[in-house]
């Protein structure tokens, strides 16, 4: 009664001090009372909406459902593959199953040969080490008698090296088993057995089951792709040697082939009649001086002229078949040609004379400064390049109507082995001894470098299409390249077994051909299709043998194709000329 502050005055248990509580503590003591928050404020504030029913552009929370809720968890799938080769291998029991019974232990029995060295497998990637040679008949105290080496032999076994020795012990016999002695190498082997064991790596190789037939691609039977050559049935019978090149007339009717007997032989087809015999001269003399290397006919139709390299010259023949009023109209046109006779750059362009345009049909010859080893014609007939290895320039572009020529090398890089004009666009092929350059003849650049693998070029064609090129070699390569898919070969064949000499396409169907000095003639299916995301279909139809080989060892030297017909020609240099239908 005489203390005010009493109902709010408590004793401190800690220190035994009386203590008066201020207004505030018996405020939160009389709230802790009432259940009410202690801390004054309200227990249950106002709540604030921070997310509106309103959709705004730019939402607050907008990120894309995880990738983790809608693909199976890879921790979880190791977790359940474990426990499922714990169930496999029976460490892992699924069921109820009494625990106080114990398993009954049954002995463990295996197979003393069987595959490995355990009798069970402690891990699913358990390999076995492999097993010892089983002993053989040699191996026995008392071996048979061929088993058995005599003195020569068991010198001539003691002289190699312990590497060298088959078998790595000698036989010996012995009349009982109690005789044999002790093995003194047998302490060494163990131990290098246990250290092939420790030290070698085991693997497993898991090998794929693949039927063989399915990896080789299924191409269609070469009767599904006739017609092609299949069979010789003409024989051109006349030359007296080496058979160097050949060449079809635009219409197919006539073929001209040159021989190192100094002469161009033109020969009908069909029957295999000899027409013209013409006989070969340089500008050196009046007698021959060079063999003649290359025979090109003019592809155009209108002005069926023949160039022939001999020597230094390409000498230029109207060769004067069929009607007058056709090779008189060609006279014509060369007329024009030998009016303005033209020099440049060492190339020299004369006339023929009187008595040779009579007796050898001769009306014009272009004189290089080295040998030419090809001639090449564009297709529309009025350009033909040669090409001359040993020059400078490797290679001229000569034009017939207005006699005037031109190099397009200053100085060819490489030796230049064959030339080519692409069909109708102004490209130009250069090949030389390892490579193909593209160049433009317009813009005068090159477009690109094919590289073709090879050792030596021999031979090269283009595809009537323009946009593949084939080429034979002397190491027996023959070459496909499609000029729109890479600079590399997109095939590279090798079915023969000798140098390639020549390759060919066909004008109109869809094969190709090489031949070699193996004394054959190998003819392929090439067809290209307009689709370009699909490629070149090439297909080996036909091996065509008949050609015989010279001592030297040379064969088949040209290939050409008919014009029209599924017909091909091959010269030989035994002086065989064939056609083969």
């Amino acid at each position: 009664m005489d203390n005010p502050d009493y109902w709010r005055t408590i004793k401190d248990p800690t220190t035994g001090e009386q203590v008066v509580l201020s207004n505030e503590e018996v405020d939160i003591i009389q709230r802790i009372q009432g259940r009410i928050n202690g801390d004054g404020e309200e227990q249950h504030p106002e709540h604030v909406d921070f997310f509106t029913n309103t959709v705004m552009i730019h939402p607050v929370g907008n990120e894309p459902e995880p990738k983790r809720r809608f693909i199976p968890s890879v921790h979880e799938h190791k977790k359940i593959m474990k426990i499922v080769r714990g169930i496999r291998d029976g460490r892992i029991q699924v069921g109820a199953r009494d625990r106080s019974k114990k398993k009954e232990e049954k002995p463990k029995v295996y197979e003393m040969w069987a595959e490995g060295d355990v009798p069970t497998k402690d891990h699913y990637m358990h390999m076995p080490a492999p097993k010892m040679k089983l002993p053989g008949h040699e191996e026995s105290y008392n071996p048979p008698s061929e088993y058995l080496l005599n003195k020569e032999e068991q010198a001539e076994w003691e002289a190699l090296d312990m590497e060298d020795r088959e078998p790595k012990f000698l036989p010996t016999k012995y009349s009982a088993l109690r005789l044999v002695p002790r093995y003194d190498d047998f302490i060494q082997e163990r131990f290098e057995r246990c250290l092939d064991l420790y030290l070698c790596p085991r693997g497993r190789k898991n090998r794929v089951n693949i039927d063989p037939e399915s990896l080789i691609p299924k191409l269609p039977k070469p009767k599904e792709l006739q017609p092609f050559p299949i069979a010789c049935v003409v024989d051109f019978v006349g030359h007296t040697s080496n058979i160097v090149s050949i060449a079809t007339s635009p219409s197919g009717q006539y073929l001209a082939s040159v021989s190192l007997d100094k002469t161009l032989r033109l020969w009908e087809t069909v029957s295999g009649r000899c027409v013209r015999t013409i006989a070969l001269q340089t500008s050196s003399a009046t007698s021959i001086k060079d063999a003649a290397t290359c025979v090109a006919w003019n592809p155009n139709p209108e002005i069926s002229i023949i160039a022939v390299s001999i020597g230094q010259d390409v000498c230029v023949y109207n060769p004067r078949l069929g009607a007058r009023e056709a090779w008189e109209a060609v006279d014509v046109v060369l007329a024009r040609a030998e009016s303005a006779p033209n020099q440049t750059s060492g190339i020299n362009w004369a006339k023929a004379g009187d008595d040779q345009r009579e007796r050898h049909g001769l009306r014009m010859r272009v004189t290089h400064s080295a040998d030419v080893t090809s001639v090449t014609w564009h297709k529309k007939g009025d350009y033909f390049a040669a090409v001359t290895p040993t020059a400078p320039e490797g290679v001229a572009i000569h034009q017939l109507s207005r006699s005037r020529s031109q190099t397009p090398f200053k100085k060819a890089k490489g030796t230049i082995q064959k030339v080519q004009f692409h069909p109708t666009r102004p490209i130009f092929f250069v090949a030389t001894q390892r490579y193909v350059r593209v160049y433009n003849l317009s813009s005068q650049e090159l477009i690109k470098k094919l590289i073709t693998g090879v050792k030596w070029v021999s031979s090269m064609d283009v595809h009537p299409a323009g946009d593949n090129l084939i080429i034979g070699s002397y190491d027996r390569r023959l070459c496909w390249f499609d000029l729109d898919l890479s600079v590399r070969p997109y095939k590279t064949l090798r079915y023969h077994t000798q140098a390639l000499r020549g390759v060919a396409f066909h004008q109109k169907y869809p094969l190709f051909a090489s031949c070699s000095d193996d004394g054959k003639v190998h003819v392929f299916h090439g067809r290209v299709f307009n689709d370009l995301n699909q490629n070149a279909l090439i297909v080996p139809v036909k091996v065509l043998e008949g050609h015989t080989r010279t001592s030297s060892g040379t064969g088949v030297m040209d290939i050409k194709f008919h014009p029209t017909q599924p017909w091909v020609f091959s010269c030989s240099a035994a002086g065989e000329l064939k056609m083969w239908t």
